[in-house]
């Protein structure tokens, strides 16, 4: 018995060097569900709990974290407090935010760097600070920026093949301002 279940486990290491899983394909695996076009950079899902977790089309999330357990209870009851993540479609999560567990992302939602979220953002809003809150429509931003894109510099080449030339002149453009990048 304890020959097969050292066999096995060797197995199961020996099949994974030479397949390795992406993270998303092992969180999928446990039941993690997510839509079309989910962009997964740097970033964390609680493996434990990714069941709880549910993602919708057109989302990005950046060097963040998503948990659906708070383990700040199992010391005193032995228990864990858990909760669904639902993401909503259109929805971007900046550089180093926190989605807490039993929280609700609408659709078209921003939620900008550094934001821990700890209660529900409805629907074409943009959250920001620790703790998140609501800060503006996802609408108005887009059109502000709608109309900046017709003023200031927009540069189409994607980052890795720009030149030393194409950088060397947005550095200069943007000396004291801002600009679009693809």
């Amino acid at each position: 018995m304890l020959i097969t279940r050292i066999m096995k486990s060797l197995k199961i290491r020996i099949m994974s060097k030479l397949n390795p899983k992406t993270e998303l394909e092992r969180l999928k695996e446990r039941g993690l569900i997510y839509g079309k076009n989910f962009n997964f950079f740097n970033s964390h899902i609680d493996y434990g709990h990714c069941w709880l977790v549910e993602i919708g089309d057109d989302v990005t999330i950046t060097n963040s974290t998503i948990l659906a357990h708070d383990a700040s209870t199992k010391l005193y009851f032995g228990k864990s407090k858990i909760g669904r993540v639902k993401i909503g479609d259109r929805v971007f999560i900046g550089f180093n935010s926190v989605i807490l567990c039993n929280v609700r992302i609408g659709n078209d939602v921003i939620v900008a760097a550094g934001s821990v979220v700890t209660k529900d953002i409805p629907d074409n809003c943009i959250a920001a600070g620790t703790p998140a809150r609501i800060i503006g429509k996802t609408s108005d931003y887009l059109d502000k920026h709608r109309a900046l894109m017709k003023e200031k510099p927009v540069y189409d080449t994607y980052w890795p093949y720009k030149t030393e030339t194409q950088i060397a002149a947005i550095k200069k453009d943007l000396e004291f301002d801002f600009g679009y990048d693809e």
